[in-house]
């Protein structure tokens, strides 16, 4: 079991998939000689050639109509979009096409493709590097949206992405690229879609978050228990599926509930949370259901510290539903 960083595990992810299947092909911008704006895919132009590794024009829209037809035609392609953002470039073919395949074909053209989006702040992008588009897929019948913050859950989830035959939104925060580390499983591990992971027990206050607001959710619930409150919290890992049985479960124990995310606040995924939490949970809430996100102006360059929820943030929420 190796100690590796996120983007070392995504790197040998998809390279293991492609020796073990033929099928699977890769494709985007700058990925092959240059290995990827931020080096997902060095290498493997040398391993696999330029037929499984290809340099796509700038343009989305291209990028995934071409992963769309290489799905339909049987092969398995996992096409990086260089940062989320640009992903609207392409949002036609996303929500349109490639969402909408399987179900218009009664099941007979399935198209299982898989978006690689670095997504997210954290590393000074300013306002058209540095969005947190999850809602937007979400809200797309047809589509599995994932949100790994590990290096094993972004190894185990890829995995399963690339061998469904669904079509994948695989956001990857890219701050957490090098930033993270931890043990990878040397064996051909998976992660199922749509299985939530408890990082902490605690029994006074949920919290629920993903991808690199989950470390701060970490961060906070420490702090948190120095205080004497003890915090359950949970790694949703998947928003579509979300594992709704572990949060529900979560917060029949707990009344309380803080849910993160980076995205703006309004009409954001955790919006959605707090709505089933109204829903299915109400008679056990002790406390009103918060939510931490990022304010609703496109991301600043210069300000982005103060954009950006943090610890603080999501322990003042803690605090707020404890004494309530």
């Amino acid at each position: 079991m190796a100690t590796v960083d996120m983007l070392v595990a995504i790197r040998s992810t998809l390279a293991g998939e492609m020796r073990r299947d033929d099928r699977v092909v890769l494709l985007g911008e700058s990925i092959a000689a240059l290995g990827g704006v931020f080096q997902a895919t060095d290498g493997l132009l040398a391993e696999f050639g330029a037929q499984r590794v290809i340099d796509m024009p700038l343009g989305e829209g291209g990028i995934v109509g071409a992963a769309a037809g290489m799905a339909l035609y049987g092969l398995k392609p996992v096409a990086e979009i260089q940062h989320a953002d640009f992903a609207f470039s392409g949002f036609e073919q996303i929500v349109s096409e490639v969402a909408k395949y399987r179900y218009r074909s009664g099941g007979q053209y399935p198209c299982p493709v898989v978006l690689r989006m670095p997504y997210g702040g954290g590393i000074g992008g300013g306002i058209y590097h540095s969005q947190s588009p999850e809602a937007h897929f979400a809200h797309t019948p047809g589509l599995l949206v994932v949100a790994p913050s590990s290096p094993r859950d972004a190894a185990g989830l890829l995995r399963t992405a690339i061998r469904g035959q669904d079509p994948v939104i695989f956001l990857e925060p890219k701050r957490l690229y090098r930033s993270v580390g931890g043990e990878v499983p040397d064996d051909d591990f998976t992660i199922p879609i749509g299985e939530a992971a408890r990082l902490r027990e605690g029994g006074d206050v949920t919290v629920i978050a993903y991808g690199a607001m989950l470390h701060e959710a970490v961060e906070a619930a420490e702090r948190a228990a120095a205080d004497g409150i003890g915090v359950d919290l949970l790694d949703l890992r998947t928003l579509v599926p979300f594992d709704i049985g572990a949060v529900l479960e979560s917060v029949a124990r707990t009344g309380r509930a803080v849910l993160v995310q980076e995205a703006p606040r309004l009409c954001g995924f955790t919006a959605e949370l707090a709505a089933v939490l109204a829903e299915k949970a109400v008679f056990h809430l002790q406390a009103p259901v918060l939510r931490v996100g990022g304010y609703d102006t496109p991301v600043p360059y210069a300000l982005e510290r103060d954009y950006l929820p943090d610890a603080g943030r999501v322990l003042a929420a803690i605090q707020r539903v404890c004494n309530f």
